[in-house]
């Protein structure tokens, strides 16, 4: 793979994830997403600045099992009538 991993399409979406949250959200659901969105671009990044496919592998998939994370909480936040978007 070449290029940054500032380069995937997945890392710049989920570095660009927005909600707008309640203020009594603000220890609750927003933080734990944007803890899950942190994980996603986190591992993105540090799989790519690993030295083989294996371990870049290990870090992509640790980054899927967030975005999953991250998905389901805009869906309950959608839900719960709060302002998503991406």
């Amino acid at each position: 793979m070449s290029g940054t991993f500032k380069d995937l399409k997945s890392w710049q979406k989920a570095f660009n994830l927005t909600c707008t949250f309640p203020k009594q959200e603000t220890y609750g659901l927003s933080s734990q997403l944007r803890r899950a969105a942190v994980s996603v671009v986190s591992n993105i990044a540090e799989g790519k600045g690993r030295t083989s496919d294996k371990d870049l592998l290990r870090f992509l998939g640790n980054a899927r099992g967030s975005l999953f994370e991250v998905e389901t909480q805009m869906a309950l936040a959608e839900r719960l009538g709060y302002s998503v978007a991406n």
